[in-house]
């Protein structure tokens, strides 16, 4: 009996990877109907009420992304089961008087009614508006600019941020971001978090819930579209989201509390968790601006990519997830155990860790920057504890990897973090008593923790053991960095609340590092 249940087991795990590839490749090819043979269905309501985004920027263009939900929390977001075609147009203008790119795309049922438009043909390093159109109904304008030619000596101004618990408060931070000055957002992940409702006012890990989650832990594909669409439903998340272009990544709430590679953050495996992996990362595509590279293929996705900056940047965005070993020692936050010291410890997994290290050698820019999601750089607590889940769970291939960089002549590295829900900037050593390799940003979270404080209790013992750490701060907000041909930036913006709307924000610290010396100075 065991054995007729481990091949139904692979029966209907070889069916679900069938099935997602199949639709992967169906939405690769684009529209499979002819326009004329498409019956409009009537909507009542917004169809855009989900708003737009705009993601992964190139010289000559962008993907541009909406979701039709007239009904976002209903099942299907309230759409019919079958294609609608929609119409998109880019201008150079926001009257949309000089359009430069339009067509049509089909958004369809299988794919949650969601478009990603590759647009093509802009021009370099402008800004351009973008809209989609539906039954004489038009969507919220969104902006985006264009990356600048590899040869250009351009600079790049961005944002960090990511982990937006939706029951911890309120989302004002994105509300200033759109505001920002900036070319891109970077969001490292937690877009969602899957934990089960909680009504108003419940008090749990030290915090007042003051706002609840729709439904239950998310499990299903139904389940976890529509949390995806509670939290694009925000007003200051959806401005955010159309005032700029994003490159995404996704850490470990998009699926399940700290899970790595084929282990759930409980332990479980198999298929269970293959098929809650399959449907996360289907709604999050879905969800988000990338490109048909990033098309799920049942319980696995590439999400690795690599964007330039003229000759100055290249992005190098990463998953820290995906292929990494199961958390050493039990996970959490303790002191190490032998198990730490592995050899063969894999954060990124091997194919992603040699395409990072020759894409560096092969794309030479003043700065490379990891975009990844959590910290690198080392942090021990005063009784000798290590975060698990951190790099510093995985030292060698730590230690591997800024090697690795340093011998490609990968000199100026940042690296860019997230995940703790506390602002940091620091250096970063390959090994203990070894030379800063790269420095890091960590930026704090958009709501996850409340409303925080200046400092955690125990920020002044974690600084003294841990000299290399040259800022902290333990509000919300995010960072801002601004890449030069000579200089790298950074300003860490804070809000003094995120548990009733309104917030202002300010600066809590501004850092420099100079091309050719990873050393954090006061900017």
């Amino acid at each position: 009996m065991a054995s007729v249940r481990r091949d139904l087991a692979e029966l209907s795990r070889r069916g679900l990877l069938r099935g997602a590839i199949g639709l992967a490749g169906l939405a690769a090819l684009g529209p499979v109907f002819s326009p004329r043979l498409l019956a409009q269905p009537r909507l009542t309501g917004d169809p855009f009420r989900l708003g737009v985004a705009a993601g992964d920027p190139h010289p000559d263009g962008f993907v541009i992304w909406t979701r039709l939900a007239p009904d976002p929390l209903a099942p299907d977001g309230g759409m019919p089961l079958q294609p609608v075609e929609v119409a998109w147009e880019v201008a150079e203008d926001p009257g949309f008087r000089t359009i430069v790119a339009a067509g049509q795309a089909i958004a369809r049922p299988e794919w949650a009614h969601s478009l990603h438009v590759e647009v093509e043909g802009l021009r370099p390093q402008r800004p351009h508006f973008y809209r989609f159109r539906l039954h004489g109904q038009e969507s919220p304008t969104g902006h985006a600019r264009t990356a600048p030619l590899p040869e250009a000596a351009a600079h790049l101004r961005l944002v960090t941020a990511g982990c937006q618990h939706y029951e911890h408060g309120f989302f004002t931070a994105w509300r200033h971001i759109a505001r920002e000055e900036v070319d891109l957002v970077f969001h490292y992940g937690d877009f969602i978090y899957e934990y089960a409702t909680r009504p108003v006012g419940a008090f749990s890990a030290g915090r007042s819930t003051i706002r609840s989650h729709a439904g239950g832990e998310t499990f299903s594909l139904a389940e976890y579209r529509t949390r995806h669409a509670q939290y694009r439903l925000d007003p200051d998340l959806a401005a955010a989201s159309a005032a700029h272009a994003f490159a995404v990544t996704f850490d470990d709430h998009e699926v399940a509390n700290n899970w790595t590679g084929d282990v759930g953050g409980w332990g479980e495996r198999g298929l269970d968790f293959d098929l809650r992996k399959a449907a996360a990362f289907q709604a999050w595509y879905e969800h988000m601006p990338v490109r048909r590279s990033a098309l799920p293929q049942g319980p696995r996705i590439r999400a690795h990519r690599r964007l330039r900056f003229g000759r100055h940047v290249a992005l190098h965005l990463l998953d820290t997830r995906g292929a990494r070993d199961d958390q050493p020692c039990g996970d959490g936050t303790k002191p190490p155990c032998a198990e730490v010291a592995r050899a063969e410890a894999q954060m990124l997994g091997a194919a992603q860790e040699a395409w990072l290290l020759e894409g560096a050698a092969a794309h030479p820019a003043t700065w490379q920057v990891l975009a990844q999601q959590v910290p690198m750089f080392a942090r021990t607590f005063a009784n000798g504890a290590i975060g698990m889940d951190k790099w510093d769970g995985y030292p060698a291939a730590r230690t591997r990897l800024l090697h690795g960089l340093h011998e490609r002549a990968a000199r100026d590295v940042v690296v860019l973090s997230g995940d703790v829900h506390s602002a940091y900037a620091a250096t970063v050593a390959a090994e203990p008593e070894g030379p800063a390799l790269a420095c890091e940003f960590t930026a704090t979270s958009i709501s996850s923790e409340g409303d925080g404080s200046d400092q955690r209790r125990g920020t002044a013992a974690l600084l003294a053991a841990n000299p290399h750490i040259a800022f902290h701060n333990n509000r919300r907000g995010y960072a801002v960095q601004h890449f030069t041909g000579h200089h790298c930036f950074a300003t860490f913006r804070a809000l003094p609340f995120v548990s009733r709307p309104g917030a202002p924000v300010q600066d809590c610290g501004r850092l420099v590092v100079a091309a050719g010396d990873v050393a954090l100075h006061p900017a």
